[in-house]
């Protein structure tokens, strides 16, 4: 890990960086001992704050009460997949960030561009997107490419059509209303995909909106996906 931020501190030609997060929990390394290093980042000046991604609610859960024990620097955000297609850190990771005050930084917002809407079952998946590109292609296409959640985003578009939004402003916003999260991370291709993403910031959801929209997906909190 010490080895890893010097390096990225030279690729990236600066001092520090503001954010340095453990992608995933390893297994092979005491969570102590994780922490301890994290901490001694911060101590260096090379990095702001810590966060984790990936970490059940259990695990983290563990982390910021050894950080405590060890005096070290706790965990500052998280960032874990949540989306209106995979809610199932709603019952307990995000209760515990909200009482715990971390931020939370999801990721997959959009579903991979499902929540786009610009995905047809019919068709396949769309050339150069997550669905077929690279060694994600696989694991996206696992959690996403699917009758029933195909069936969910065309349920969804008459809601974003009659709120006045696009299919990916209407799956932003839902999930800026949650109370826990701090920013979704966006992920686009071309410069431009970002103005649609953006402007969710500006249209937030009303009330009976977000109820609908809980309603219609709720059984995408059930479930014990690892990440």
């Amino acid at each position: 890990m010490l080895d890893a931020i010097d390096a990225s501190l030279r690729r990236l030609r600066t001092d520090y960086v503001d954010l340095y997060q453990l992608h995933h929990p390893d297994p092979e390394t005491p969570i102590d001992e994780s922490l301890r290093a994290l901490d001694d980042v911060v101590r260096a000046g090379k990095a702001r704050y810590v966060g984790c991604s990936n970490f059940p609610a259990y695990q983290l859960a563990r982390a910021l009460g050894r950080s405590e024990l060890l005096g070290v620097g706790r965990f500052d955000t998280v960032q874990p997949r949540y989306n209106l297609l995979f809610r199932q850190i709603e019952r307990d990771l995000l209760p515990l960030c909200r009482e715990e005050a971390l931020a939370v930084i999801p990721y997959n917002p959009l579903a991979g561009g499902l929540l786009s809407g610009k995905h047809r079952r019919e068709t396949g998946p769309t050339p150069g997107t997550r669905f077929t590109l690279g060694n994600a292609a696989s694991r996206y296409q696992d959690r996403y490419w699917h009758e029933r959640e195909f069936a969910t985003v065309e349920a969804l578009r008459p809601l974003a059509a009659e709120a006045g939004l696009s299919p990916t402003q209407l799956a932003l916003a839902w999930t800026l209303a949650e109370p826990a999260i701090t920013a979704p991370i966006v992920g686009a291709s071309r410069p431009e995909q970002l103005d649609d993403a953006i402007a969710a910031v500006e249209k937030p959801l009303d009330a009976a909106l977000k109820a609908r929209l809980d309603e219609l997906t709720v059984e995408y909190r059930w479930g014990d996906d690892p990440r």
